[in-house]
């Protein structure tokens, strides 16, 4: 598209093109950075009452943590891997470059956020922030300088797309956040003696809802905002840059969210009988997360299959991560952001409006390359990280210090105090007031 001359400058039609598209990168960013809300909210709600302030706190720290440290080594990283050479963000010539430093940031620090809801309710805060540190500094920036930087992965003509980060920053965290529960093991009571798995209700619907809300509100960001150039400025004519197409990307990623929220409740009410609200809630992630890799190149009815088979997926997944493999992802991290955004990538070529290139059978090919390639990576460094802090003894806190609850352990504080005493032991060991509805009154009232 083309719009008609205008009777100015070329040099002011330049700098009407920066601004704009500088503008435009901000906002979107900032939306971004809101999702860590979202994350906030909808972790904190799926925890128990005893952990809430040591998941906002882990929430609070990611990004403090770890955009310092991407700024400082993690963008140097990403450009030295991706053939740049090491060029650290703070070494930038023109101001205007961090502009898109912090683009990147947001994206990085969204797939560490990822990993604290899987680990949650037995995880050391320092082993915690530990991680981060690495992850901002080295593991995520190997994945991003084999991909959107260095563009490594092709096979037959075809090269591994990922629009906005359905598996280089969601598939990603959501493999590092269930090899990290994997290491550590699952929550006191979590298991009983035959196997069997014990339920551990989260504190607050409420707030889990309400941060899938803020979450599906800032994914606009993620993934419209990806579309970063509104305007470029080529022969004397402004045109449209990726706006060309971003229509395409806001509705796919809202078909897609959602389908992701339909198939889940299909599934939750076909195995049960009920429709989990939970279920209905992560399933609306699964559904962003589905389409976050290929909602630029996805057909109407793409976005439809895309988001409901990411949503239905996602009770399917959990189940089997629960009862199959006894792994303890408490905010079901990996069947929202891992399986899902390993799903959405390999179905790039199949619902792609037009023909990819290099031919379906190639872009499968290197869809599926470039997912092993980030999957190996990913549990490797993770695995690794997790494991050296479980053999020296920081990985996890101690029984005692996961019965009294990690707020009062870790950060000295009770997110609820006005609750009482008159405690009993719960199936994670524990404790609960007898004398307390959840509503917060007391069965005398």
């Amino acid at each position: 598209m083309v719009l008609a001359p205008l009777q100015t400058s070329p040099e002011t039609l330049e700098t009407l093109v920066t601004g704009v598209n500088l503008l435009w990168v901000l906002v979107v960013t900032f939306l971004i950075f809101f999702m860590h809300a979202g994350f906030a909210m909808l972790e904190a709600g799926q925890v128990r009452s005893k952990n809430v302030a040591n998941q906002l706190t882990k929430n609070l720290l990611t990004w403090s943590v770890g955009v310092s440290v991407f700024f400082v080594i993690g963008a140097g990283i990403s450009s030295l891997v991706g053939g740049g050479g090491f060029s650290p963000a703070f070494v930038a010539e023109n101001p205007n470059d961090w502009v898109g430093w912090l683009f990147g940031a947001v994206f990085a620090m969204t797939a560490a956020t990822i990993v604290s809801g899987a680990v949650a309710g037995r995880a050391k805060l320092r082993a915690y922030i530990t991680y981060t540190f690495l992850l901002a500094a080295v593991i995520y920036p190997v994945v991003t300088g084999i991909t959107w930087a260095g563009s490594y992965i092709s096979f037959g003509g075809a090269t591994f797309h990922d629009f906005a980060g359905g598996m280089i920053v969601h598939g990603m965290g959501g493999i590092a956040g269930l090899t990290a529960a994997y290491v550590l093991g699952p929550r006191m009571g979590r298991y009983n003696e035959d196997g069997s798995a014990n339920v551990i209700p989260g504190h607050s619907l409420t707030f889990a809802v309400l941060g899938t809300l803020i979450l599906a509100f800032g994914w606009y960001g993620f993934n419209v905002g990806t579309a970063a150039s509104v305007f470029v400025f080529t022969d004397g004519s402004l045109q449209l840059g990726a706006f060309s197409y971003v229509g395409r990307v806001a509705m796919t990623t809202t078909i897609a969210m959602a389908a992701g929220a339909i198939g889940a409740a299909a599934v939750a009410w076909a195995k049960t009988g009920k429709v989990d609200t939970l279920y209905v809630a992560n399933g609306l992630l699964a559904g962003l997360v589905g389409i976050t890799a290929i909602p630029d190149t996805t057909s109407w009815w793409g976005a439809f299959l895309v988001g409901g088979l990411a949503g239905a997926q996602l009770p399917l997944v959990f189940n089997f991560i629960e009862k199959r493999l006894k792994i303890d992802d408490v905010c079901a991290v990996f069947p929202v952001h891992g399986s899902a955004g390993v799903l959405g990538t390999l179905m790039f070529p199949f619902v792609a409006a037009e023909a990819p290139a290099g031919g379906i059978v190639n872009a499968f090919i290197a869809q599926v390359i470039g997912v092993v390639a980030i999957a190996a990576w990913t549990i490797v460094a993770t695995a690794a990280v997790w494991g050296i802090l479980k053999a020296i003894g920081q990985a996890r806190v101690t029984p005692e210090h996961e019965q009294e609850g990690l707020d009062v352990s870790e950060h000295g504080v009770e997110t609820y105090p006005e609750f009482g005493s008159g405690d009993s032991v719960v199936a994670d060991g524990g404790m609960v007031s007898e004398n307390v509805r959840t509503d917060g009154g007391s069965k005398d009232d």
